[in-house]
């Protein structure tokens, strides 16, 4: 099988975009609006993953056509699904006009267990009584891997059990199955409505049944699945046990307690505007389940992309993100999650006081492009905001200085003695290499963090230094940075490009130089990225290099706001010619431009881009990376953790200023 059918049959089972996630910031779970379970993390929320394909289907006596897979949409099957409110728990209604029986699925993680609970409600619609079989079936693909896998069903807790090496899951029932099958040919098996009882196979997959014997007109039973997680076997069945020992109903209650006082701990969100209050509470919810309960790192969004077909996935903790992320935390009164991510960002740290692009909840370096000098930047100036926040903590502040006084020694051997502003590195969108603008504004921010730090730890003289050095940034900005003819400054200076776009540049009249690098290579740099950013609002929110009313910064957001506006549909684009999955306008784009409009004073401008994001949710509630840019429909990554974050943000923005 080539690299592409591999692809296809991959994205046959799981597709790009998702409806909605579930968990408790040990497991995390990916599903689709008609309830099928694509993904399921665990012990982590970004790795491993371990779910090939998950099937749910019944047969209802008397009715034609064997297995009806209710999670098939185009099998006629009709949805209602949304998350219960206040909880991170979703509901699926699945229907068939044609059928008798209805199902009510609702997904959640038990708080602080390794189980994930599916419980169902069918229910008989018709005016005929009815026996009724429900199927389970579940392929894995533990640890992201296809081989040495091994089924098994163990009899004394009435279970399938899936194990590989290290991690094992158990799935078991509230109720007694009725039949079973261990690998050897189990889906077609189960697709077949025959399940043959082997009982192991050195197979990833497996299927159960479980049949409800007259149920009448109106009347509804009720069946619970458990997947049960372990570090080995032994650990999965004695989870799954637990998961058995108490009913249903407590699992669920606790479930629910568990979200109550996690959202009842929060600052209520600042707005009566029902649509707001909503899309505030949810970014909450997912938000902390974007945060790693071991850990304390904060991943950009569930992973969606195995393969890197369009993207370089996400399922990774950056810096950059992060850094919002921990400010809308702050916020919002739940800085305990933020001092967890800073002390993980510890053990992300490399020996020579960087941070690199992005990293698994280890530490470990994750697939990256090479060095962000932003990433670092950011997590300095957000764990300054943090210490601030949390009232000047010494304990704090003991713990992160010698990372502190290690990133910002790093961030000052890496400025241009050229140009005062630091070498060219990634760009916060992972797509060029320059000495950018918002890079340099985050440095800034960076440094002055630093410098904050070290005077409450009385060095004042490494305070001086790297204010100093700030301050430089600050005016190599001003010299280097702005494009009069343009009126916005540029996104950069020293951007490195390909031969064939250094000619055609240099024909066009453009500066540039081009020069011999190791083994014999050339690198081709302009002098100056003149094209249009919306990260060049960083330079003012969040990172204050140029103040909010600076004619130039006005004259900046007014460009990004006429040349960014995607025409059919609203909101922001990243920048001019963007490329990136058709070049839609973003959710965090859109928001970044309200935060300008706040601190500007332009209000009502501020809550017309507030009010794009309300109106842009997915179905289930949750924020997207994009927007199409011809439909306005959900176009990419759902949620993006830094999506809800801006989110947050930009509703205390306005709040502060009594606009809400």
């Amino acid at each position: 099988m080539s690299n592409q059918e591999r692809l296809q049959q991959h994205l046959r089972k799981k597709p790009y975009l998702v409806d909605a996630i579930a968990g408790n910031s040990a497991m995390l779970a990916s599903l689709g609006n008609t309830g099928r379970l694509y993904r399921l993390w665990w012990p982590h929320i970004d790795f491993p993953q371990h779910v090939d394909e998950i099937r749910t289907g019944l047969q209802a006596s008397g009715t034609p056509g064997g297995v009806q897979w209710f999670d098939d949409a185009a099998a006629g099957w009709t949805h209602e699904a949304g998350y219960v409110p206040h909880t991170n728990a979703y509901r699926v209604r699945a229907s068939r006009p044609d059928y008798p029986v209805s199902v009510e699925q609702t997904d959640y993680a038990v708080p602080g267990q390794p189980l994930y609970a599916r419980s169902y409600r069918l229910s008989n619609d018709g005016n005929e009584t009815r026996n009724v079989t429900f199927y389970h079936y579940g392929s894995f693909r533990i640890a992201e891997n296809e081989f040495y896998a091994t089924t098994e069903f163990r009899g004394e807790l009435d279970a399938l059990l899936h194990h590989r090496h290290e991690y094992a899951f158990a799935i078991g029932s509230s109720q007694e199955c009725d039949g079973y099958q261990a690998g050897s040919g189990a889906w077609p098996s189960v697709a077949n409505g025959y399940l043959n009882g082997n009982t192991i196979d050195m197979q990833p997959d497996g299927a159960m049944s479980w049949t409800f014997a007259g149920i009448a007109p109106g009347q509804s039973v009720e069946l619970t699945l458990y997947i049960a997680a372990g570090h080995g076997r032994h650990e999965a069945l004695a989870a799954l046990a637990t998961a058995k020992s108490r009913p249903q109903s407590e699992w669920y209650g606790d479930m629910g307690s568990y979200w109550a006082n996690y959202l009842a701990a929060a600052v209520p969100c600042p707005s009566k505007d029902e649509s707001i209050a909503e899309l505030y509470e949810r970014s909450l919810l997912a938000m902390k389940l974007m945060a790693d309960e071991e850990t304390g790192t904060i991943v950009a969004a569930p992973e969606f992309d195995e393969y890197f077909s369009r993207c370089g996935g996400y399922a990774y903790s950056w810096g950059r993100d992060a850094a919002f992320v921990t400010t809308a935390f702050n916020k919002a009164g739940l800085g305990s999650l933020s001092e967890k991510f800073y002390e993980w960002a510890l053990s992300a740290q490399d020996p020579d006081g960087s941070w690199q692009q992005r990293h698994y909840h280890d530490g470990r370096l994750a697939p990256h492009w090479g060095l962000q000098i932003d990433e670092g930047s950011s997590l300095l100036w957000g764990m300054w905001d943090y210490y601030v926040y949390a009232g000047e903590k010494q304990a704090f502040l003991d713990r992160v200085w010698p990372a502190v006084e290690k990133g910002a020694a790093f961030l000052v051997s890496f400025i241009d003695p050229e140009t005062g502003l630091p070498l060219p590195s990634r760009d916060l969108w992972e797509e060029r290499e320059a000495a950018h603008t918002y890079s340099a504004a985050a440095v800034f921010g960076g440094l002055n963090a630093a410098a904050s730090f070290a005077r409450r730890k009385g060095r004042d003289n490494l305070a001086t230094e790297w204010e100093q050095v700030a301050r430089k940034i600050a005016e190599s900005i001003e010299a280097f940075c702005w494009n009069e003819g343009r009126s916005s400054y540029y996104r950069g200076v020293k951007l490195t490009v390909s031969k064939e776009e250094y000619e055609a540049a240099i024909a066009r009249g453009e500066k540039g130089q081009a020069f011999q690098r190791d083994k014999g290579y050339w690198k081709h740099v302009l002098e100056v990225d003149p094209i249009v950013d919306i990260s060049l609002l960083g330079l003012s929110v969040p990172f204050g290099v140029v103040p909010v009313d600076s004619p130039r910064m006005a004259q900046t957001a007014d460009a990004i706001e006429k040349l960014l506006t995607s025409p059919k549909v609203g909101g922001i684009k990243r920048y001019e010619n963007d490329t990136y999955i058709g070049g839609n306008p973003w959710i965090l784009t859109t928001l970044w431009l309200s935060h300008y409009r706040t601190r500007q004073g332009r209000y009502d401008d501020a809550r017309k881009l507030l009010d794009y994001a309300v109106k842009h949710v997915t179905p289930s509630g949750l924020l997207p990376e994009q927007v199409d840019r011809d439909t306005g429909e959900t176009a990419w990554v759902v949620p993006l953790t830094w999506s809800h974050a801006m989110f947050v943000l930009a509703v205390h923005l306005l709040a502060e200023k009594g606009e809400l």
